[in-house]
């Protein structure tokens, strides 16, 4: 049986459904170009997010103040933290797919990839514009990904498996690990500011926005013979 999250009518649907089940869910070529290119400007708009020095992304807080106690870079930090929140799933019984590994290697080596070559602006004006592009380039990123269909991200994972297995609404298991991750983040030296603030408050209705064109259309069960 699928679940879709997006059922308005006209609409592309995003299907529930387990990992093997994803890969045989047809058009696989396509969903894993679209994938790898999410992933990798994922990667960059986190790294121009960064660059930006207005407040990173809540988990990126996180990551940055990891690297500064660490023996890692910041890409290193972001495939360390997905490490240690994909083993969070095990309680909690979430099943990863080929997209949600992907995502917790492919991101940080674009991150650093980016950063070796991304220098942060001198002006205000062009690191608010900086801001700007990577809030609404991650946005694009994460509907690209998710619209593969081929598994969430680590963080999104552990998101819908702790609402799953509280109770609790998902606004409110967001914005709990989101506060958590800033607030240790913060301590160890990341930073947090102004666009810390305005991510948390665009990137939901941003993706929201942008996903449904990005949703890459499944075969129904059966139609392959």
């Amino acid at each position: 049986m699928r679940s879709h999250l997006l059922t308005a009518p006209g609409r592309r649907r995003l299907a529930d459904l387990g990992p093997l089940e994803q890969l045989r869910a047809g058009r696989l070529s396509r969903r894993l170009v679209q994938l790898t290119l999410g992933l990798a400007l994922y990667g960059a708009t986190l790294a121009a997010v960064v660059r930006a020095t207005l407040g990173n992304a809540p988990w990126d807080v996180l990551h940055q103040g990891m690297a500064q106690h660490l023996p890692l870079t910041l890409g290193g930090a972001v495939i360390l933290a997905s490490a240690v929140v994909l083993l969070l799933w095990v309680p909690l019984r979430q099943r990863p797919g080929l997209g949600t590994i992907a995502n917790a290697v492919l991101v940080g080596l674009a991150a650093d990839a980016t950063l070796a070559v991304l220098m942060a602006p001198e002006s205000l004006e062009a690191r608010v514009a900086l801001l700007l592009l990577g809030v609404v380039g991650n946005a694009v990123a994460t509907a690209a990904y998710i619209g593969a269909q081929l598994g969430p991200g680590p963080r999104d994972g552990l998101m819908t498996g702790l609402h799953g297995r509280t109770g609790l609404p998902l606004g409110v298991v967001r914005t709990g690990l989101e506060v958590g991750v800033v607030a240790l983040g913060f301590l160890l030296g990341g930073v947090a500011g102004l666009g810390t603030l305005l991510y948390a408050l665009a990137i939901g209705p941003l993706v929201q926005w942008l996903l449904p064109p990005f949703v890459v259309e499944l075969d129904e069960p059966g139609s392959r013979g």
